[in-house]
């Protein structure tokens, strides 16, 4: 007897940190995946590695998603690679620039915005168009700061609210055919501006006394890609961040003398 085709899904951002943790534990749970990065990005070994020991099959593309043209060819690319249509789309891409921290010209909205905001609804869009008779998921990833947002970096922050806006709409438009959600994470995985010990501290400032873990993450996109009577939601997944309003991002936070 022939196994079953596994489920398709494309996880944009994924050569590395959290996507490639998402795009690991999906191929985990018995997708083919679509490998994503906006350059020419080697995905991480222990992301391949994982996809291999799990008999995942997986390809790369490259799209720069501030490239209208590139995000329209993305989705039909992906599908005819796979030789069948998309079946789980988790938009995890962000633009986040350090150097946008003060109040944004409309240069900076409209980098945000296009990779943040219109390559997310695009890429939606053109899943539901190739969306087979079983229809399709997608799952977007926000930010906690949405409901809360600080003082700064307000380019990013501004289109990932956007985002949440189009989640609710999308997912309006969409059905039946295709369910839209969302997973709005916290500090989840510190860069190197980041110190331990600010970290730990970090982590004490949330309601729940700890930050979350790519796992948690990943747990949340794989539970809304399976509920299926479940569409434009947003499920945070931030310790509790989201109840507290903090006035700088959390890099400005959490330091010894604070």
């Amino acid at each position: 007897m022939t196994a079953p085709a596994r489920p398709l899904a494309l996880v944009t951002g994924s050569c590395r940190r959290l996507g490639a943790h998402l795009a690991a534990r999906l191929g985990e749970a018995g997708y083919a995946l679509a490998l994503h990065s906006s350059g020419e990005a080697t995905p991480d070994a222990a992301l391949l590695a994982r996809l291999e020991a799990a008999g995942a099959p997986y390809h790369w593309f490259a799209a720069e998603l501030s490239d209208s043209a590139a995000v329209d060819g993305l989705v039909p690319a992906v599908a005819a690679h796979f030789g069948r249509p998309i079946d789980l789309l988790v938009n995890n891409a962000s633009c986040f620039r350090a150097d946008d921290a003060a109040m944004p010209g409309t240069g900076a909205l409209v980098r945000h915005f296009a990779v943040n905001a219109a390559a997310p609804f695009a890429l939606a869009a053109a899943v539901a168009a190739q969306a087979g008779p079983e229809g399709a998921c997608v799952v977007n990833i926000l930010d906690q700061r949405i409901v809360q947002p600080p003082a700064d970096q307000l380019a990013y922050a501004v289109s990932k609210q956007a985002l949440a806006e189009i989640t609710r709409t999308l997912a309006h438009a969409l059905a039946p055919a295709v369910r839209v959600n969302g997973v709005a994470p916290g500090l989840t995985l510190p860069t190197a501006d980041y110190a331990p010990d600010q970290v730990a501290r970090l982590a004490e400032m949330m309601p729940l006394g700890r930050l979350p873990e790519p796992n948690d993450i990943a747990d949340a996109v794989l539970f809304l890609a399976g509920a299926r009577a479940t569409t434009g939601q947003l499920v945070f997944v931030d310790g509790g961040a989201n109840l507290v309003r903090f006035e700088r991002d959390f890099v400005h936070l959490g330091h010894g003398d604070a």
